[in-house]
């Protein structure tokens, strides 16, 4: 398996031609890097004006392995190829590198470049990329990734430590100003290259020409998520010594053999990529291989969600309950994102009216914040009528009081990162359960619980950083034993209990919580404003009908459908258009394998829509969501036409788009099975149509889609909404439920003669 990297913008607040002169001080050797034996110049070249200059060197580690190791390799020391491309006009340095060792027994690829800050052209950005690729290592492949992962994974920010320690060397020697290379001629350019390369031998011989009163420090930008950069024609890999390279030593000398490389450049949206200061600030310490998941992550987000993605912290809760495994992060944040869209969980807070009944009897609330500034949640469980709640209210409505309660935490969480300007990302919940006995272990209650909890644990995760369990009675361990299989074990991790008065001790409930704002009914001077609840009125319960109805109700209001696509069974909506040049658009989520979408005209009403088509053969589509309006009698062409290319969508993808009508009729859209080519080679069935004749519910997509028509003057007015918001692709209706957990990215679209069709 090829490991990838893929690193974060990382900015040195000095000008390009000052950190290169820093970065050739490296060379021929750097005794910050022992293991770096030197390098050789393989070849030079450089253009007449001296603005370009093109250099390869063959770099030589002293790899320190064990004796037994190198005798097996048969090598004493490790040989890497880097090719430098300076460019002194555009202000770029693009860096590649790979390895000659073992170079058919592993792979190494790294890319690096170093420009100009697109916001301030006094700072320059770093971005690294590599691959590592072991196909191959005299038995030692596992261990060698695993070793060489966790170097390079050390060394990466050792290679910025480096250029800064040389960047206060040439500051110590004078040299704070290097000028920037302009076309005035050959001597002049002849000049300008030397002062912008002093090397170590001949710097104090340019010390003269090079120094300035002061180093220019700019003043300070504020810290953004993500900044414009031209992305680089050919990206490069790192200096003399990459960290890369680092990390094949190291491998070599913990007893394995050299790693591969670590990551090619990720396919995402140029213009849009993360600051390393950004990161820090906002979302914490992460270490580069978590930066460099998150930035993957991301990408692919960028990718096939286009108009709007999740907001980074939210991405980085999914990666975090994941162990950043992304390919399993990416999985549930998914789902959790069509869950959100079907909901309409973005819209919540401004839509859930809280009934009455719970604002005098449900026991919990917001309450200040924990000494670490987190949000503090306060719930006295102890003291909560959970019977008369459900029979009052219904399981579905407690769910939604309970979402609202997540959605605001999210809010709290961004509102004191601002405050206390460190990443907040999760908050703290008290449970106090004096008063709790048999009644709330009522099973429909239980159940209840259950059911919450497993919807928080699948769409909230990382959110709570620590609960405190407050005078826990006896009958607690009941309770945890039908609970605690359904908590993820890190979240099991965070529970604090306490019986009895234990909390008011050392290590108690002051560690965690300042005592001023401690309730008063724990023994503190705040008041607190969490309802002390009692029990329900039994004139207020309600028929199971009544809750059922009202259930159905709360989780119907969604403008999304879902539909089960098959093999051989396309789902398909009509549209009705009465007006030419009318609009239609759609918002879809692919749920569930990878389907074809197409659109169709006809001038003729189809037949009434047939419904689960499979039945005869003994598969019914769940729900009945699968309906088919073209009559296989009718021909492409003739009874209807195609008036969209076929768009191929993967599973994971979320596309929006619309189309301009040119004629009145109806249109269908059609979500249909993609399936793979047959070899053209031979005309023997596929196996995966054989086993489609045996197993036909195998071959089953699902989708979940929005439709709407909007009349022309309609759809250039939202068009204006939406490039005022700075989304090219996207149609945002006034009833789209795209999520609020998300932030507008910039694409482009694809658009054909009289349509728009993004993705």
């Amino acid at each position: 398996m090829v490991q990838k990297y893929q690193s974060p913008v990382r900015v040195y607040k000095q000008p390009f031609e000052l950190v290169m002169a820093a970065y050739e001080r490296r060379f021929p050797t750097c005794p910050l890097i022992p293991m770096f034996v030197g390098s050789d110049v393989m070849s030079e070249e450089q253009s007449e004006d001296g603005c370009m200059h093109n250099i390869e060197r063959r770099c030589k580690l002293d790899v320190d392995a064990p004796r037994l190791l190198k005798r097996i390799a048969g090598v004493d020391y490790v040989y890497f190829i880097q090719r430098n491309s300076l460019n002194r006009h555009e202000r770029t340095l693009h860096i590649e590198s790979h390895n000659e060792t073992f170079s058919n027994r592993v792979i190494i690829h790294e890319l690096c470049c170093y420009s100009v800050h697109p916001e301030n052209e006094a700072w320059t950005c770093f971005e690294q990329s590599a691959s590592l690729d072991i196909k191959s290592f005299f038995g030692f492949e596992s261990t060698v990734e695993k070793i060489a992962m966790k170097q390079y994974a050390s060394s990466i920010k050792k290679g910025k430590e480096i250029i800064e320690y040389y960047l206060k060397q040439l500051e110590d020697e004078g040299i704070t100003h290097v000028p920037r290379w302009c076309p005035s001629g050959p001597s002049a350019s002849s000049a300008t290259s030397s002062s912008s390369f002093p090397s170590s031998s001949s710097a104090n011989n340019n010390n003269k020409a090079l120094a300035a009163p002061t180093l220019a420090r700019p003043t300070e930008l504020p810290i953004t998520p993500s900044i414009s950069i031209t992305a680089p024609a050919d990206p490069a890999a790192s200096t003399s010594t990459s960290p890369l390279q680092d990390s094949l030593a190291l491998a070599c000398k913990e007893g394995s053999s050299p790693p591969s490389s670590l990551n090619e450049p990720t396919a995402g949206t140029p213009d849009d990529k993360l600051d390393a200061d950004y990161i820090k600030r906002y979302l914490g310490d992460l270490t580069p291989l978590q930066e460099s998941c998150l930035i993957r992550l991301r990408g692919w987000l960028q990718e096939t969600h286009k108009g709007k993605i999740p907001k980074d912290e939210h991405i980085l809760r999914f990666l975090r309950a994941r162990d950043f495994n992304m390919e399993k992060a990416r999985e549930i944040l998914c789902q959790s994102l069509t869950w959100r869209k079907q909901h309409q969980v973005d819209y919540l807070l401004e839509t859930w009216s809280c009934p009455q009944v719970l604002h005098d009897y449900y026991t919990g609330g917001w309450h200040h914040h924990d000494k670490d500034g987190r949000p503090l949640y306060i719930l006295r469980l102890g003291q909560m009528d959970t019977k008369g709640l459900v029979r009052a209210l219904g399981e579905e409505s407690l769910l939604r009081h309970v979402l609202s309660i997540n959605e605001e935490g999210l809010r709290r969480c961004e509102e004191n990162t601002k405050v206390f300007g460190r990443p907040i990302s999760c908050w703290t919940c008290l449970v106090d359960l004096e008063g709790l006995n048999m009644r709330h272990l009522w099973r429909p209650g239980v159940k209840a619980l259950l059911r919450i909890i497993e919807v928080v644990e699948a769409n909230y995760p990382e959110t709570l950083g620590r609960l405190l369990i407050l005078r826990a009675p006896r009958v607690f361990p009941v309770l945890w034993t039908l609970v605690s299989p359904f908590i993820d074990e890190n979240t099991r991790k965070k529970f604090l209990i306490y019986a009895g008065n234990d909390y008011q001790g050392p290590g108690g409930l002051v560690d965690y919580i300042d005592k001023e704002i401690i309730p008063d009914f724990l023994g503190g001077d705040c008041m607190c404003e969490v309802p002390e609840g009692g029990l329900v009125p039994k004139s207020l319960y309600r028929t199971p009908e009544e809750l059922e109805n009202e259930d159905i109700r709360l989780w119907t209001e969604t403008i999304y459908q879902s539909a089960s696509v098959f093999k051989g069974a396309p789902h398909e909506v009509l549209v009705e258009i009465i007006d030419a040049s009318s609009v239609i658009t759609w918002d879809f989520d692919v749920c569930k394998g990878d389907v074809v979408f197409n659109i169709y005209h006809s001038k003729r009403a189809p037949q009434p829509p047939r419904k689960d088509p499979l039945a005869g053969h003994g598969i019914t589509s769940p729900g009945g969501n699968n309906v088919q309006l073209i009559d296989k009698s009718w021909l492409l062409g003739q009874d209807y036409s195609m008036v969209e290319s076929p768009l191929t969508c993967k599973e994971g993808e979320s596309v929006q788009g619309s189309h301009v009508t040119r004629w009145p009729g109806f249109y269908i859209l059609q979500w249909r099975f993609h399936s793979m080519p047959a070899c053209a080679a031979t005309n023997l069935p596929r196996v995966d149509d054989v086993l489609a004749t045996l197993q036909v519910s195998s071959h089953k997509c699902k989708v979940m889609y929005y439709t709407e028509v909007l009349g022309s003057e309609d759809f250039r007015t939202a068009c204006c909404d939406v490039q005022s918001l700075g989304s090219m692709t996207s149609l945002e209706s006034s009833h789209s439920g795209f999520s609020q957990l998300s932030a507008t990215t910039t694409t482009s679209s694809q658009s054909q003669s009289s349509s728009m069709i993004s993705r």
